[in-house]
């Protein structure tokens, strides 16, 4: 085998740019932008000023010169892993194939076009806006929202043609790598593993599919390295009319791969070489991928409340956490491989153990799933359908069939996959449509999908659709089974407390949007604009009704802020306080698995917006993603509060009880205790134990309401491990006095220590370093009276403990008005 990258070098043109350099070295991300074409469209309102691009045809060109090596094969293939998306590819002026699917990967064999000397290849890329518009009217097809209409008629990305926080930018380009691999006698065409896992032991089956490129008997091997670095071998022999090798490996007291929270997550190494069976020496193929000794299933058990929705990993339910992950760019082939760790690493942090990949994005990148594989993330994994009525003819079906097996044998040896779903909310929205709607979605979702998925990857389960029952249009978004979307609060402006009025099984999308942090804002708007109200504002507001949500929810909770950088961050506290009404409730109800897991919308920007997300388009933490560590922690003590009572809860999510201390307080603002307790608790593994349930009827009238809160904490061998404070009526009737809030910034340990006091009660302090993405230990917390609360900065960092003292920023509740 050998192999000729033929990223990097491309010139484009197309609708009048002539000769437009690739301009990142090493990829074939071509940015129009850099090259001055275009001005940046996330910057002000450019979106609409390059809306021609995605309407306009591009010319990828390039010449290269064949290595001597590649021609001495028996065959020479173009290798494309991702075309986007109505491409026509020639080399030397031979037309060698058309696509017209973004997520498939493609092999061409161009054996007889290659020639000595120079060559020149070309992709011309049609515009898939103006394909889409001569399909429109065709068929049951809807787009979804405010998309550019037309989507669903071209396998491409959906959030691409504008989402209600994406952009209306859709590419054309070479998205992933494309090269020249010259081959002979035989090359992989599948390596496909299966685990068998008794009480001490796992039993694994691999499977090696070649094709034959000329005769001759070959050789599959097979090495598996241990973590430790110990290996196991097996090798069969294929005779010529032979394609499919099957190699054993037993592995005795298997290091179990566990998700975040519950375990290690080792990961064993599987090489497979193919040699012709004369020279073992010579290695004709060879793949390597890491994999995980786990087992895993989607547990769906009859209760008294229906039935259960729940993952189980090595035997053990686990209580998932976490959120929607979207693309992390709008471009997705600026995303480098710092960001996706970042992004990835970023939720471990926050205490998730699983993302779900969206169906409305892309088939994440190889390295997405390796690192969600390496931090223990369970990935739940959408096929890309979203929100839309697609044509269900049978080239489109064909289509869809050879995307399912490229993406499933692509993604299916990771051990963060959980689950394979078939689409986003498409099976709530026909459940009210007519019979031949149905019929269409049925051809997809409930015959090809289940069946691909079944012969390709039977170890991994199939979900119709999220949310769903699992029977088809019976009660798809119900409390009783399956999982569940619920946007009242938010769209249906129900207040946060309506959470607690439902308990779902699994709790797979819920949302409440934000703006951006300040130092975002400015990456995209001038100080004129900062308003709302203002066009270019609006113009990063995809949702139509976002920004009046928000002030809707403002104006119950909040005192409306004196300018704009308070209502930026009034708004990040609101959006993280609806979440955790919501997860907190569900964790509270995790006992005999009522509800088994809480995914919130969304996680990740795609570019600087007002949205959903817990972690912008730069990566900046919002208030949301600091509520995230707090509220996902692994023993984690809660309030459900009344107009006059507080049942205090510990919510338990590790593999053993848990033993402390509560403490709680009722006291006025200015630190006067009116009332104390606390108890030493021992709350079982995995459960819910509500320790310790308070009634203040006799203490508080309505002047005393605005003047006190309950504060309380966990503790564990003396040492406070959470915190948290109640309020009795809305924040914006708290009498709140001046914190007077101390601070302290030292090195200590090596890291940047941040200690800080406040004489009267502070509510959700807020640490920023501006112009900075300094992260901290926690951020956006209660400070009661007479407390002290030290966080540290994570590393890396690249200011001095000197300039973080001298440009911290603290803000709280108080200073909004």
């Amino acid at each position: 085998m050998y192999v000729q990258p033929l990223d990097g070098e491309w010139q484009v043109s197309g609708n009048g740019v002539t000769e437009c350099p690739a301009i990142v070295p090493g990829s074939i991300h071509v940015d129009l932008m850099a090259a001055g074409i275009i001005p940046d469209p996330f910057v002000g309102d450019n979106e609409g000023r390059v809306s021609w691009v995605a309407g306009a045809d591009w010319i990828y060109h390039r010449t290269f010169t064949p290595d001597p090596n590649l021609r001495s094969h028996d065959a020479v293939f173009l290798e494309c892993k991702g075309l986007d998306t109505l491409a026509t590819i020639r080399l030397n002026g031979v037309e060698v194939a058309r696509t017209d699917n973004m997520h498939r990967r493609y092999a061409f064999d161009v054996t007889e076009c290659v020639a000595p000397g120079e060559n020149v290849i070309e992709v011309e890329f049609s515009s898939p806006v103006n394909h889409v518009k001569k399909m429109i009217g065709q068929g049951l097809v809807i787009s979804p929202g405010d998309s550019i209409p037309g989507a669903p008629y071209l396998r491409k990305s959906m959030y691409q043609w504008g989402w209600d926080w994406a952009p209306k930018l859709p590419t054309s380009g070479i998205w992933r790598s494309i090269r020249l691999v010259g081959r002979s006698t035989a090359k992989l065409a599948d390596v496909s593993v299966r685990q068998v896992h008794g009480r001490t032991r796992a039993e694994l089956s691999v499977s090696v599919q070649i094709d034959r490129l000329s005769d001759g008997d070959v050789t599959v091997f097979a090495r598996l390295i241990s973590p430790e670095g110990e290996t196991l071998e097996q090798s069969e022999t294929l005779p010529i009319y032979t394609s499919t090798a099957f190699l054993d490996f037993l592995v005795e007291a298997p290091a179990l791969w566990w998700p975040n929270g519950y375990g290690d997550a080792p990961l064993y190494e599987l090489q497979i070489e193919v040699h012709p069976t004369a020279n073992k020496l010579c290695v004709l193929d060879y793949r390597a991928m890491r994999i995980g000794l786990r087992s895993l299933e989607l547990r769906q058990t009859p209760d008294e409340w229906g039935s259960t929705f729940m993952f189980v990993v090595n035997g053990v339910p686990i209580f998932s956490k976490g959120a929607n992950w979207i693309p992390a760019d709008q471009f997705p082939t600026r995303v480098t491989g710092e960001q996706y760790r970042d992004l990835v690493y970023s939720a471990v942090q926050a205490n998730m153990n699983m993302l779900r990949v969206w169906g409305g994005g892309i088939y994440e990148d190889d390295l997405f799933y390796e690192l969600c594989d390496e931090f223990g993330i369970l990935v739940w994994q959408d096929f890309m359908f979203a929100c839309a009525r697609y044509p269900a003819n049978p080239e489109m079906l064909e289509n869809i069939r050879l995307e399912a097996v490229d993406n499933i044998r692509r993604i299916r040896h990771h051990p963060c996959l959980a689950l394979w779903c078939g689409n986003n909310e498409m099976e709530w929205l026909a459940d009210a449509q007519n019979d031949e709607i149905r019929k269409n979605y049925d051809a997809i979702f409930h015959e090809l999908l289940p069946a691909v998925c079944a012969e390709e990857d039977a170890d991994t389960p199939y979900w119709p659709s999220s949310p769903s029952s699992g029977t088809p249009f019976v009660d798809p978004n119900g409390e009783r089974a399956g999982d569940g979307h619920y946007w009242d609060v938010w769209h249906g402006k129900k207040p946060f407390t309506d959470y607690r009025e439902h308990y779902f099984r699994f709790m797979s999308e819920f949302g409440f949007e934000s703006l951006p942090s300040m130092d975002t804002v400015k990456s995209f708007a001038e100080q004129k604009d900062w308003n709302m109200t203002s066009h270019v504002m609006e113009s990063h507001q995809k949702n139509s009704a976002g920004n009046g949500l928000i002030l809707y929810y403002l104006a119950h909770t909040f005192r409306f802020p004196k300018n704009f950088a308070m209502m930026v961050y009034v708004s990040q506290v609101l959006q993280a306080e609806a979440m955790r009404y919501g997860i907190e409730h569900w964790r509270r109800n995790r006992n005999e698995y009522h509800c088994m897991g809480t995914l919130y919308w969304q996680y990740n920007d795609c570019w600087p917006v007002a949205s959903w997300a817990g972690v912008e388009y730069n990566h900046h933490w919002k208030a949301l993603q600091y509520y995230a560590k707090r509220f996902y922690a692994p023993v984690h003590i809660s309030a459900a509060e009344t107009a006059d009572a507080v049942a205090l809860h510990v919510t338990n999510d590790r593999l053993e009880s848990f033993q402390g201390t509560v403490r709680w307080a009722l006291e006025r603002l200015d630190g006067k205790v009116l009332d104390s307790g606390e108890a030493t608790v021992d709350v079982p593994a995995a459960s819910d134990v509500c320790v310790a349930d308070l009634d203040f009827s006799d203490r508080l009238d309505d002047d005393m309401r605005r003047e006190v809160v309950l504060a309380y904490g966990l503790l564990r061998d003396g040492e406070r491990i959470d915190l948290g404070l109640v309020s009795f009526v809305p924040s914006k009737h708290l009498e709140l006095l001046d914190p007077v809030i101390s601070v302290e910034v030292e090195s200590r340990d090596g890291a940047v220590s941040i200690s800080l006091a406040a004489q009267h009660t502070a509510r959700f302090v807020m640490l920023d370093v501006p112009g900075t993405n300094v992260r901290f230990s926690d951020n956006f917390f209660d400070l009661p009276a007479g407390r002290m609360v030290t966080v540290t900065v994570q590393p890396p960092y690249e200011l001095s403990t000197a300039e973080i003292a001298d440009r911290l920023r603290i803000v709280s509740l108080k200073d909004t008005y």
